[in-house]
């Protein structure tokens, strides 16, 4: 028996494939076995790319749309006879196509699934209901099979015979590219029934079931999506199927930390990218007065780049195109680019917050097929939002999202978190003030603080060091700067910083005037300790846990002002 290539809890939970993409029929009978297929034709002409979709006999819904389980169940009718009826019936299909039918046993009942995927021949016509012999294109808007009409019917007729390029079939391999041990992880890891316990299936039959080969004559040819995720280098075959990764010091003009390539199939170059971007982001934890939890911020939430690296690995070209996917990590931001830019029909306005992207039919309807089987790409439309809510949820900036006029790249921008920006300048000038290279330090932390004057720490840092070189004047500006901000972090720090350095300079009247600058919000009943943090890091150390071990509370400074 041949077995469905995906886990059947993953197909009617709707974990791995759309809403879209499944249907479902409490019962066999002659109304089902008429509409059916017009379904498979729906789903063969695969409007949107998708790669076609899936029919459920014997799993009724609610008013929801959602499956009712346990199932109905098919009962005791005869299988085989539904089986020869549903191929019977998609004969009237021109030009020819037929399904794939899987007999299933789900929760101790017995259901029938059809898999129609899309196919290469489109676009495809089936009878009309109680028409004769008369024929109509049919596509799936939602979760309905319609006629194509109008503006529709007229897109479908453009794709004729357009198959997407991750499906179709590569003259320049071999089978023999195919990496049986990368197919069976794959499927493993998907928890897939084409590979049962105790059961050995021949490599050439479990690639057929896969459908990611071709036959031509009396031979197989694998599809770039087969080269792309089970190649050990497909690489040798799409030259842009890479992700290079360059890590800068400073902005774009700045020195070359790092640059790194990643190679492999698509899942694993998307992990190893992940996994990578991941080791350089900052973690910072931070202690809360009165408050056993800490405080947890990140330079980049790990999902919106887990995001915005999967959609550029599943929404970019493979096809004649020399330029990897790249990633450009800086101090500030995070730049992911892929090539070429969205597909037309999507504009700039699409991207505003708020806004939702259109349906236009994907480049890519394998990659994403198999990624979302991997957990790696969720829904339609999905990918903006989350990246938008994840970052919103870190505190960070808005993420940025634009291409050219000609459509050559696309590309998000994910801002760092502003304590991560502040951690960055503090630590490049602390290194700098280290080797000597004092004014330097000061030029890097002045123009820190100029993009981030609300920022306690970069303004504290600041100061202290102008108070080192004896710079009062400066360092009262930037205290004022900092003190007109409506909304602030770190806030009693730089009024601490100056107060303490103005009482080793034996200038107590003047301390006294710069703590009463402390908010009042800072002083009251539920804050008795307010406390400013020196920081001090070790160049060497690229991760933060701890702002520092050094504080100094004003109860200290008013004792010692009272001792003066």
């Amino acid at each position: 028996m041949q077995n469905l290539p995906i886990h059947i809890d993953n197909l009617i939970h709707a974990r791995s494939v759309e809403d879209n993409r499944r249907e479902f029929k409490a019962t066999w009978n002659d109304a089902v076995k008429e509409s059916v297929v017009r379904s498979v034709c729906a789903f063969a002409n695969d409007l949107l790319n998708l790669n076609g979709g899936y029919i459920i006999l014997g799993i009724d819904t609610d008013e929801r749309g959602l499956p009712i389980l346990p199932p109905r169940g098919l009962g005791h009718r005869d299988l085989d006879r539904i089986q020869r009826a549903i191929h019977g019936q998609c004969n009237c299909i021109d030009p020819m196509y037929q399904p794939l039918v899987f007999p299933e046993t789900y929760c101790d009942k017995t259901i029938l699934i059809i898999w129609a995927p899309g196919g290469d021949n489109r676009p495809y016509q089936a009878p009309k209901r109680g028409r004769g012999g008369e024929r109509e294109f049919y596509v799936r808007q939602g979760s309905s099979t319609v006629e194509a009409r109008g503006e529709i019917r007229t897109q479908l007729i453009a794709q004729t015979a357009r198959i997407p390029f991750d499906d179709r079939r590569n003259l320049r391999a071999t089978v023999d590219a195919i990496s049986p041990t990368a197919v069976r992880r794959f499927l493993s890891h998907v928890q897939s029934d084409l590979i049962p316990p105790e059961t050995n299936i021949a490599d050439s039959d479990l690639y057929r079931r896969m459908r990611i080969v071709v036959q031509i004559n009396d031979h197989f040819a694998p599809r770039n999506v087969a080269l792309l995720f089970f190649s050990e280098t497909p690489e040798r075959f799409f030259s842009c199927a890479q992700i290079e990764i360059v890590q800068f010091a400073d902005h774009a003009g700045g020195d070359l930390i790092a640059e790194r390539t990643i190679t492999g199939p698509l899942n694993d170059q998307v992990s190893h990218t992940l996994a990578h971007l991941n080791s350089l982001t900052d973690v910072i934890l931070k202690k809360q007065p009165r408050k056993a939890e800490v405080a947890r911020t990140v330079a980049y939430p790990y999902e919106a780049i887990e995001e915005a690296v999967v959609n550029a690995v599943y929404h970019r070209s493979y096809d004649n195109l020399l330029e990897p996917t790249k990633i450009y990590v800086y101090p500030d931001r995070m730049e992911i680019i892929s090539y070429p830019g969205p597909l037309h029909g999507i504009e700039a306005r699409h991207f505003a917050p708020g806004s939702v992207v259109p349906p236009v039919p994907a480049r890519n309807r394998r990659i994403g097929e198999f990624l979302k089987e991997l957990r790696l790409a969720e829904g339609r439309g999905t990918g903006l939002p989350k990246i938008r809510r994840r970052m919103a949820e870190n505190g960070s900036p808005e993420p940025q999202f634009d291409y050219d006029e000609g459509r050559t790249y696309f590309r998000v921008t994910l801002l760092a978190h502003p304590r991560h920006r502040a951690i960055h300048a503090v630590r490049e000038s602390a290194l700098l003030w280290s080797t000597g290279a004092r004014r330097a330090a000061l030029s890097h932390l002045k123009m820190a603080f100029e993009a981030q004057p609300n920022s306690g720490a970069l303004a504290s840092q600041l100061i202290n060091y102008l108070l080192t070189t004896n710079d009062l004047e400066t360092a009262q500006r930037v205290l004022t700067q900092f003190d007109a901000q409506p909304a602030k972090t770190e806030t009693a720090q730089p009024y601490l910083v100056y107060a303490e350095a103005l009482i080793d300079k034996n200038q107590p009247k003047k301390a006294r005037q710069i703590l009463d600058l402390i908010p009042a919000s800072e002083l009251s009943e539920d804050s008795p300790s307010i406390e400013t943090i020196y920081w001090r890091f070790d160049p060497r150390d690229m991760r933060v846990t701890e702002l520092s071990e050094n504080r100094l509370s004003i109860e200290t400074l008013r004792k010692r002002l009272r001792n003066e």
